[in-house]
């Protein structure tokens, strides 16, 4: 008998490349979201909001591993109670829908993020470093965290922190989709925020591989770091994109997009993720852009 995986959010951005990943290696792959799905047959349509919607998820599909993707992600949402609604108490949702079915998940892997290291003096940030949320994106995916200890008994849970990853099919609200898309279209002004802040940027294909890795191992690891162990700026971003396409763009800064609370930088330490799930190299930032400017977003 196959293994199976079941991914929430896999309609969405990094859940098509997971499912893809899960179903490459083999396994049966079942995919959940709040929208309806009449082409694939292996998804279920579930509401976080609505706990009786989630009782299906181990009834129906019986999955080996969940893969907890589902959530609001955006940090410049508008309405921040949405955080807190669907990143916390819709997750609290499922782990209690879990925890009481009669055949439960061998692992259960809940995506947190690195945002919840906030502004810091550390250069890198390893998994023990100091939690510092600086929004409420952030503090919704800490208090997740928390809360999901509470399942632990019943649950084995992993706990990861993707640091920022982009790729094909990234919505263009995000920065580097953005920029790809600007580009793309020869634009000759583009508006942004704060172009120094630096982020450590992962290629989704990693960070899909990183997840099935975890899936495949079932690791004691309660916490661990996704990322590449490197930092780039926006600006860097942008002179990598000048230099595939030959195209330079004038960049205005807009007020209206430098956030007060922005994180700075953030870098992610690798050691754990390298020991634990003995991953390659990372591909190069500027290999994910030639990928995103080649064959479009």
């Amino acid at each position: 008998m196959s293994r199976r995986v079941l991914v929430t959010g896999s309609e969405g951005f990094t859940g098509k490349y997971v499912c893809a990943e899960f179903a490459q290696a083999g396994w049966e792959v079942w995919g959940a979201g709040v929208a309806a799905q009449s082409v694939q047959p292996k998804y279920l349509q579930i509401d976080l909001l609505r706990p009786e919607t989630l009782t299906q998820i181990c009834e129906v599909a019986r999955p080996d591993v969940v893969i907890h993707l589902a959530a609001i992600a955006f940090v410049a949402e508008s309405d921040p109670t949405l955080f807190y609604q669907v990143n916390l108490m819709g997750t609290r949702h499922l782990l209690a829908a879990l925890s009481h079915a009669k055949h439960p998940p061998e692992c259960t892997i809940l995506a947190s993020s690195a945002n919840v290291y906030g502004n810091t003096h550390l250069t890198v940030l390893s998994e023990e470093s100091r939690v510092n949320p600086e929004n409420d994106y952030a503090v919704s995916k800490l208090s997740m965290e928390y809360m999901a200890k509470t399942f632990s008994t019943n649950l084995h849970i992993n706990i990861v922190r993707p640091f920022t990853y982009t790729g094909l099919g990234q919505n263009n609200r995000f920065l580097i989709p953005k920029l790809v898309s600007h580009f793309r279209a020869k634009a000759s002004v583009i508006e942004l925020g704060n172009i120094d802040v630096e982020r450590d940027f992962s290629d989704v294909r990693d960070i899909a591989r990183y997840y099935y890795l975890l899936g495949e191992k079932r690791s004691n690891v309660d916490c661990i770091n996704f990322c590449s162990g490197l930092s780039s700026s926006l600006k860097d971003c942008l002179r990598l994109c000048s230099e595939l396409t030959g195209h330079e763009m004038e960049v205005k800064i807009n007020s209206d997009l430098v956030r007060n609370n922005e994180v700075k930088t953030l870098r992610g330490d690798t050691t754990r993720l390298r020991s634990e799930l003995q991953v390659k190299p990372p591909l190069p930032l500027k290999e994910t852009l030639r990928w995103m400017l080649s064959e479009g977003i």
